[in-house]
């Protein structure tokens, strides 16, 4: 799979990694929990390593820690999850939780979720990050709307790492964030590739395009996180499944060559 560079130290992550909204917030039923963990092992087995969780996903931390204690690859899982309360001693809460479900000593990269309360939190995150418990900082949102709000963060406490939508037909990032982000060495992580669902299910209906044959892209998911990952400022694309073959299919995102700009061009024009 393909790696990209955190700037900030210059360590690699593979730039397709997995999202757990949704699809980890399960029981603990034993069938459902070994397909999730088929999910994980499909992701490093290709050389994924990231693994996006956060409290606002129900049982998802839970059930992702428990998954990965069991997996021999554990060491293999770049932990990526958020705080999302208002208040220090709840945000110091709410993380402490975190690491318990997650049954660590030391998260890779910790996120203010949607900007709540960043300030706050941002403090006691850094503390935390000089005593070697949390690797990264960064900031989320998940709406354009907000991509003014994450670089106006990022200008006054710079962090490691941003997170934020961006999808072949959803493409305002390419216009100021990912710009912004290149120029001033900040890791992304991509969330909402596919617009929310939304958009496989109206490609579901069209042929692919005769284009995209070069590039080693078979089904209209691949294509959309190729596009996704051949922006140059884009670190890493966390797509959400609980399907292991559709776990496969979108790996596969990551191997072979990344679409050229002309190629890109002719893409979003479709849209």
């Amino acid at each position: 799979m393909l790696k990209r560079p955190i700037p900030s130290t210059g360590e690699e992550i593979g730039a397709i990694g997995v999202g757990t909204w949704r699809g980890f917030d399960i029981g603990t039923g034993a069938a459902e929990r070994a397909q999730r963990g088929r999910v994980l092992d499909t992701l490093f087995d290709s050389g994924g390593t990231v693994v996006d969780s956060s409290p606002m996903y129900g049982r998802a931390e839970g059930v992702t820690g428990d998954l990965l204690a069991d997996n021999v690859r554990r060491n293999d899982a770049f932990i990526a999850t958020k705080v999302w309360t208002k208040g220090r001693q709840q945000g110091i809460d709410e993380m402490e939780t975190s690491f318990r479900l997650f049954r660590t000593e030391v998260i890779d990269l910790m996120q203010i979720h949607n900007l709540v309360d960043w300030r706050t939190h941002l403090d006691a995150m850094r503390g935390w990050k000089g005593d070697g418990r949390l690797r990264y900082l960064g900031y989320t949102h998940y709406r354009p709307h907000a991509f003014g709000d994450l670089m106006n963060c990022l200008k006054e406490e710079p962090v490691d790492f941003v997170q934020f939508c961006y999808s072949i037909d959803e493409t305002d990032a390419e216009d100021e964030i990912l710009p912004f982000c290149a120029a001033n060495g900040i890791a992304t992580l991509i969330n909402l590739p596919f617009g929310g669902g939304r958009l496989l299910s109206h490609l579901s209906r069209q042929p692919m395009p005769d284009l995209v044959a070069e590039f080693g892209c078979n089904s209209w998911a691949q294509l959309c996180l190729k596009y996704v990952i051949s922006h140059p400022a884009v670190t890493c694309v966390i797509p959400g499944t609980s399907n292991p073959d559709h776990m496969a299919d979108l790996v596969a995102a990551g191997e072979g060559d990344l679409l050229d700009e002309g190629t890109r061009r002719e893409i979003a024009a479709l849209f």
